[in-house]
C-alpha cells in the first residue's frame, strides 16, 4: 500500500492526514493553537506555534496510522491563505507574529490607494480586489513598523512566505541542504505581488508597495518536486504545495471549466474553475490561480466570505447558546424557521460579493418570541445566504452555466445547511463521502508530483457522492429570502 502525507495548516488549527493511493483517509490528527487579538480588528498568529503544532501532528499521525515514515510516498502541503510571516534567514525566526488574513490593520492604507486610483490597476495585473485581507499591505506593515526591516530585507538577510512557504523552511531544516524559500502559484496569487496573467512577480507592484524583490519566494507549480523532509525519520519528498481553497477545489475532482465547490470553514470560499480563462469579474469576485500541475497555468473566479463557519463558534464561545459546534444543528431544527431574524455575521468585515471592511455584525428582526434557537437558526441560514450571493455574482460574471455545487469543510456536515443553501441556490449541492477534500488536494498534488498517479484522470476515478441535497423550496420564495437577505446586508453597510 502506498501512502501519501497532506499537512492541513489552518486558521484555527493545524492537522496531518494520512491517504492512502485509492483517496482513502487512513488516519488525521488535529492540534489547535492560538488566536491573537492585540486591538479591534487585528489578528495575529504565534507562527512558531503554527509550525510546532503542526510538526507534533506529524509524528503523532504516523503513530496513530501504525506506519513509518518510509512508507510515506510523498508530502503535500495545504495552507491558509494571504496569512504573513517575515522571518530572519539565519536564524529561522520570525520577527513578528503572523498577519492573520482577517486582519484589517491596513485599511485606511487600502482607502489611500484606492482614492489615488490604484485599485484597478491591481486588479488588471492581480485578479483581486485591493483589501487588507491580501499579503502585500501586510507585508508592507511589517516593513514598516519593524526597525530596519526593509533595509535588511533588501541585504537578503530575510525572508516572507505565506504559511505554505514558512512550513517548507521548516520541514526542510536539517536535511544538509539550504533551507526551500518556495511557493506555488495558487498561493503566490493571493499575495496581491503576482501578475497572474505573466506568472511573475510584479516589479511595478513591488515598487507601488516598497517591497525587496530579495524577500520574495520562489514561485513554482503545485505540483512539483520541491525538496525533502528528512525530520520524521526518512525522507520525505514535499511533491504538492497549493493554498486551501484551491486545493480544496482540487480535491473535489473540480478539473474542468465550469465545475465548481464551496467550502464551509472559517469563512466559505466558492471557486468556479475557468480554465485557461482568466475573466475579470465585474460583481465583486476575484480572479486566481488555481493548481498547476504542468505548464498551463489555469484559473478560478473566487468569492470569499469571512465569517461562515465562525459564526458557529461565535455562538458556542461568545453567546453560550451550544457546547460543542455540531450542536448547533439539533438547536437549529428545534424551530421551524428563523421567525424572521437575520443574521449579519460582518464581525471582520464583508467579503465578497460586498467588499465593506468597515461593516459590523448585526442581528435583525428580534421580537419578544424570538429564542435562541432562532438566533442559531438565522445564523446557519446566515452561511447560506452568503454563499448564495457569491454564486449569483459568479453566474453574471462566468461563460460557464453552473449546474451542480460540490462542498465541503466543517460545516457540511450539517444537513439542515446544506438543504437550504440548495433550495436557496436552486441546484444540487453535493457532498463527497470524502469531505476532508482540502487535505485530499494536497496529498494528490504530492501523489502526482511524486509519480504515485499518471494523471488526473485517475484522481477524478476516486471522487464519490455521499448525498445529493436537491432544490425543494420555490423559486419565488427563494428570491424573496434573498431579498430579505440584501435589505439587511444593507443596512450594516
Amino acid at each position: 500500500m502506498t501512502y501519501l502525507l497532506a499537512l492541513d495548516q489552518g486558521t484555527s488549527s493545524s492537522r496531518s492526514i494520512i491517504f492512502n493511493d485509492r483517496g482513502q483517509l487512513i488516519a488525521s490528527v488535529q492540534q489547535e493553537f492560538r488566536q491573537i487579538f492585540p486591538r479591534p480588528g487585528w489578528v495575529e498568529h504565534d507562527a512558531m506555534e503554527i509550525w510546532q503544532s503542526q510538526f507534533a501532528t506529524c509524528q503523532q499521525v504516523l503513530g496513530k496510522a501504525g506506519i513509518q515514515a518510509s512508507e510515506i510516498a510523498a508530502l503535500g502541503i495545504t495552507n491558509q491563505r494571504e496569512t504573513t510571516v517575515l522571518w530572519d534567514r539565519k536564524t529561522g525566526q520570525p520577527l513578528y507574529h503572523a498577519i492573520v488574513w482577517q486582519d484589517r490593520r491596513t485599511e485606511a492604507y487600502c482607502e489611500q490607494l484606492r482614492q489615488q486610483g490604484y485599485a484597478e490597476r491591481i486588479q488588471a495585473k492581480t485578479g483581486l480586489i485591493l483589501d487588507p485581507y491580501f499579503s502585500a499591505t501586510k507585508l508592507k506593515w511589517l516593513l514598516d513598523e519593524i526597525p530596519d526591516a526593509r533595509k535588511r530585507a533588501a541585504a537578503g538577510e530575510l525572508a516572507f512566505g505565506t504559511i505554505d512557504c514558512w512550513l517548507a523552511w521548516q520541514l526542510s531544516a536539517g536535511n544538509g541542504e539550504r533551507q526551500l524559500h518556495v511557493t506555488d502559484v495558487s498561493n503566490a496569487s493571493r499575495t496581491m505581488l503576482y501578475n497572474i496573467h505573466e506568472s511573475k512577480w510584479d516589479e511595478e507592484l513591488l515598487a507601488w508597495f516598497d517591497i525587496p524583490r530579495a524577500v520574495l519566494p520562489e514561485v513554482l507549480p503545485s505540483s512539483h518536486q520541491y525538496g525533502v523532509c528528512t525530520l520524521l525519520g526518512a525522507p520525505i519528498p514535499i511533491a504538492g504545495i497549493a493554498g486551501d481553497q484551491q486545493s480544496a477545489l482540487f480535491g473535489q475532482a473540480c478539473f474542468s471549466p465550469g465545475m465548481a465547490k464551496n467550502t464551509y470553514g472559517t469563512g466559505c470560499f466558492m471557486l468556479l474553475h475557468t480554465g485557461d480563462q482568466c475573466p475579470v469579474s465585474q460583481n465583486g469576485l476575484i480572479s486566481t490561480a488555481a493548481c498547476q500541475t504542468d505548464s498551463r497555468q489555469q484559473y478560478a473566479l473566487e468569492g470569499s466570505v469571512f465569517i461562515g463557519g465562525a459564526v458557529v463558534q461565535w455562538l458556542r464561545d461568545g453567546l453560550k447558546a451550544i457546547q460543542h459546534s455540531p450542536d448547533v444543528e439539533q438547536l437549529a431544527t428545534s424551530v421551524p424557521d428563523s421567525g424572521g431574524v437575520v443574521f449579519v455575521p460582518s464581525f471582520t468585515g464583508l467579503g465578497a460579493p460586498y467588499w465593506v471592511p468597515s461593516a459590523k455584525g448585526a442581528i435583525l428582526g428580534l421580537s419578544r418570541g424570538t429564542t435562541v434557537a432562532h438566533i442559531a437558526r438565522a445564523a446557519l441560514e446566515s452561511i447560506a445566504f452568503q454563499s448564495t450571493a457569491l454564486l449569483q455574482a459568479m453566474v453574471r460574471d462566468a461563460v460557464f452555466p453552473i449546474r451542480e455545487l460540490r462542498v465541503d469543510g466543517g460545516a457540511a456536515a450539517n444537513n439542515m445547511l446544506l438543504q437550504f443553501q440548495a433550495d436557496l441556490l436552486g441546484i444540487p449541492v453535493i457532498r463527497p463521502q470524502v469531505t476532508e477534500t482540502t487535505a485530499l488536494g494536497a496529498a494528490y498534488l504530492a501523489g502526482l508530483g511524486a509519480g504515485v498517479y499518471k494523471n488526473l484522470d485517475e484522481c477524478a476515478s476516486q471522487w464519490q457522492m455521499d448525498r445529493v441535497f436537491t432544490p425543494a423550496m420555490s423559486r419565488d420564495e427563494a428570491a424573496s429570502l434573498m431579498q430579505n437577505w440584501e435589505v439587511a446586508i444593507g443596512k450594516v453597510r
